[in-house]
């Protein structure tokens, strides 16, 4: 019997991000640590995920990484269209605001792709985009203006990839007073399909802050 509502539409999921003091853009892990690893919720819609996500902070920012493995086929990743493109796409709301339908300046939404950049492609990119019916104006692009690192590694079945973003980048970022991150991820592979954090595309999670989940921030 088809299902009418995903099992993972009917929960709030918080995730846990763990402080790692020794982050910083001039020393960026591939792969972060073990206890990063974001939880998989596969098993609530009988799936199997093809992509692991990790999360950490500190006070100068966040770094999130993903390995993906299972690929027999080469990456696909354009740059010029990121959306469409192999790798990671990220949703990031310092403010948390998950009552609200329509983003506000404390959105961002960022592609990280594994390749695609530097004279042979083989480089990683990132790319800022818009929020679609934001409140306010949320269509700056912060990666040109501060150090947002990036590491990539390709595997025999897949890439790791791991972005480093500094506070000055993510608008709000204060992780003393606010804690807790509106959070969305997406993995999209041309061979394996996407690999979505929780609900799919059937929801507005392009624009929607209410449609994200929480990162909680702890030590």
């Amino acid at each position: 019997m088809s299902q009418t509502v995903p099992p993972r539409f009917l929960f709030r999921f918080a995730y846990t991000a763990p402080y790692v003091a020794e982050l910083s853009q001039k020393k960026l892990p591939i792969e972060l640590p073990p206890e990063c690893r974001l939880p998989s919720l596969a098993e609530l819609d009988g799936q199997t995920d093809f992509a692991e996500l990790r999360c950490g902070w500190n006070e100068a920012g966040v770094a999130i990484s993903v390995t993906v493995q299972g690929k027999q086929q080469a990456l696909k990743c354009d740059p010029l269209s990121p959306k469409t493109s192999d790798g990671m796409q990220l949703w990031i709301d310092t403010r948390c605001t998950q009552n609200v339908h329509r983003a506000t300046r404390f959105c961002h939404h960022f592609c990280v792709l594994p390749t695609g950049r530097g004279a042979k492609k083989q480089e990683p990119s990132i790319t800022q985009l818009p929020l679609a019916n934001a409140k306010e104006d949320v269509s700056r692009d912060a990666t040109g203006k501060a150090a947002i690192t990036l590491a990539a590694q390709l595997t025999g079945d897949g890439y790791q990839l791991c972005a480093w973003f500094p506070a000055e980048v993510l608008q709000g970022f204060d992780p003393e007073s606010h804690p807790k991150l509106g959070f969305y991820a997406v993995v999209r592979d041309a061979e394996l399909g996407e690999q979505f954090l929780t609900i799919g595309r059937e929801f507005p999670i392009d624009f929607d802050p209410s449609m994200w989940q929480t990162l909680e921030l702890i030590r």
